[in-house]
This record gives C-alpha cells, structure tokens and sequence, in this order.
C-alpha cells in the first residue's frame, strides 16, 4: 500500500513569526520548530540530547532566566512558572540558528523534517538579504550625509524627507461617501 504523501501548507509569513533575534542571531525555538515538524517538543529535544555531538553552540544554545522572561515580554506565551499540566513551560527552550534548523532534518529524519526545514532556511536566506540591502542603503546615506554636513541646510533637509521615506507614517483618510448639507 502506498504512503499517502502529506501537502506542505506553512506560510512564509508564518515562519517569519517564529524567528527571533537573541545573542546577535536569528533563532528559531524547539516549541515553534516541533509545531512545525507536527511532532512533540520533547520528541525533538530528546533526539537533540541523542545527537548532541551534531549541535555545538553555533548550531543551538538554551536560553537563560532572563532571555526568556523578556522574550515572554515581547511575544504571548502561557505563563513560564506554571506548574500545573494546562500549559506553560517547565524548562528554558533551545534556540536553533539556521544551521541548527538545518541539522534538525538530519535528525528527525522524516520527510515533512527534511520539507520544513528547507522552506525554514529559504526564508532565513531572505531575511539576510533584506537586512543587507536596507543595512546598505543606510550606510550609503550616513556617509553621504557626513562628506555633506557642512555644506547646506537643504542637503540636511533631503536626507530627513529619504529617511521619512524609509519609514513613512500613517496618516487618516478622507472619508468616502454622500455628504448631506443641511438646509
């Protein structure tokens, strides 16, 4: 009997959502990743511990106290010190780099690993080269801006209205409709 070949249905935005940037990295925690890999978080982290030797501190690192409590901060995540069996998290997460990610499919060794784990990597290489033109662009504008400082207050100007531009704000519209005058 032939296996019946599960779809991959994870959008980008998705994953996007599940990258964090701690100690000067993009990570991806073991819950997130074992929602991805439609398995158990202690699934995944007990075939991490049975491979150990495939994870140095590049590849996977465990967050502290205090890296998890702010990231609790920035994201919604059931209450860490919760002690009963209706959520929460009773061990500090790991935190996979892209190569972690990588390795991870090596591991789990299942096809929808080795799927999620390649769309994974795809959408980190896009974040890099996002970062990198934008980080490009500003640094092209700062210097720009330093060999011109001294020459006018209209050079000054345009660099305020392209950084605006960069980062626009959201203004009110005019509402569309009838308008009734009163008589």
């Amino acid at each position: 009997m032939a296996k019946k070949k599960t779809s991959l249905k994870i959008v980008d935005d998705t994953i996007v959502s599940k990258i964090f940037f701690i100690r000067g990295e993009k990570v991806m925690l073991d819950k997130d990743l074992a929602e991805l890999y439609d398995v158990e978080t202690g699934a995944l982290n007990q075939a991490v511990k049975r491979n150990l030797d495939r994870f140095p501190k590049e590849f996977m690192f465990q967050l502290t106290k205090t890296e998890f409590e702010s990231l609790i901060s920035q994201i919604v995540i059931s209450n860490p010190t919760s002690k009963d069996r209706r959520g929460g998290t009773r061990k500090l997460p790991y935190a996979f780099t892209e190569h972690g990610v990588l390795m991870l499919a090596n591991v789990l060794k299942s096809q929808r690993a080795i799927e999620v784990s390649l769309r994974v990597i795809k959408v980190f290489v896009q974040m890099r080269e996002m970062l990198l033109a934008h980080k490009d662009i500003m640094l092209k504008l700062e210097k720009l801006e330093k060999q011109t400082g001294g020459n006018s207050e209209d050079i000054k100007l345009i660099f305020e209205y392209l950084k605006e531009l960069l980062n626009p704000e959201v203004s009110e519209r005019n509402k569309i409709g009838f308008k009734i005058s009163n008589p």
